[in-house]
């Protein structure tokens, strides 16, 4: 017997803003996902400062969700929050 798995604000598909998906793609995706596919291209674009691992210097497509040139890694998700809906 299978159990499905219950629907949690962490776990609820939600659709990304224009912005955000030029980043992560245009499909809804659950926040855990969203915050996994941000870091993913933060590595691949080597844009954490490498003065300070927990800060995250942002390009043109970064800036435009986070709304300022640098953010640290906790601010992040508050910011990519008000890009989802």
């Amino acid at each position: 017997m299978t159990t499905a798995k219950k629907q949690t604000a962490f776990t609820r598909p939600l659709t990304p803003s224009v912005e955000l998906a030029a980043i992560i793609g245009s499909a809804p995706q659950p926040r855990t996902e969203v915050t996994k596919l941000l870091w993913d291209y933060i590595k691949l674009n080597n844009l954490q400062n490498p003065a300070n691992k927990r800060n995250i210097l942002c390009d043109a497509k970064l800036q435009a969700v986070m709304g300022k040139p640098e953010v640290t890694m906790f601010e992040m998700s508050g910011l990519v929050g008000k890009h989802l809906s």
